[in-house]
């Protein structure tokens, strides 16, 4: 317990930050597999955003002692350094901070969905056994596991918002966007009238509503 903050202060917990970070980080590699060395350095920034992400919700909460420098007594809590204000969201839309709040819920959502998709994509890919893949998520967009760490970035954003995971956010999302133009341009070299008709029916991002 920080003497500083003795009622409220629930940072410090770097056991907590080894064991989310280990925990998240191996489950999605699992599924991601990256091969190319672009692949690496994407999935090397989204742990750099995990790290920065833990770091801060358990480990120093550098983002809250900025906004406390800055604000002052502004601040709308008064209590800062307490876990259920780091969902900074939620504190300055003045809205209720426990894990059931609207917020909470639906960031959970986007970060387990995304998870999901990343690894039912991965078995779309195994099942198809070097095949053009368009089963499972394939059927209903092209980059459904760049579409899961989407995903899961904004999930994290929501919940947890930091100054350093905003500032990263834009960066890996241009790159898996750019790394999904790239991987297409592949495609259209490996399977010119397959993936070609394929990018006909299937959309990049957005599923079709039927």
């Amino acid at each position: 317990m920080n003497e500083a903050h003795p009622m409220g202060y629930a940072y410090g917990l770097w056991s907590l930050v080894m064991i989310n970070i280990a925990l998240f980080v191996g489950f999605l590699l699992s599924f991601a597999k990256p091969n190319t060395k672009i692949e690496w350095r994407s999935f090397g920034l989204f742990t750099s955003f995990i790290v920065a992400l833990f770091v801060e919700m358990y480990g120093f909460p550098l983002t809250i002692y900025f906004l406390v420098s800055w604000l002052g007594n502004k601040y709308p809590v008064a209590d800062p350094f307490s876990h259920v204000n780091g969902h900074l969201l939620n504190v300055f839309l003045d809205v209720r901070s426990d894990h059931g709040s609207f917020l909470h819920v639906m960031s959970n959502i986007l970060i387990f969905a995304g998870a999901i998709l990343v690894a039912n994509g991965w078995k779309a890919i195994c099942d198809a056994k070097d095949r053009l893949v368009t089963t499972g998520p394939y059927a209903y967009v092209r980059h459904p596991q760049y579409i899961g760490f989407i995903a899961v970035i904004a999930g994290f954003l929501i919940q947890w918002p930091t100054l350093v995971t905003l500032a990263m956010a834009p960066v890996l999302i241009i790159r898996y966007l750019l790394l999904a133009g790239k991987e297409e341009q592949n495609m259209l070299k490996q399977y010119p009238e397959e993936y070609g008709a394929y990018m006909q029916k299937v959309p990049a991002w957005i599923p079709r509503i039927p």
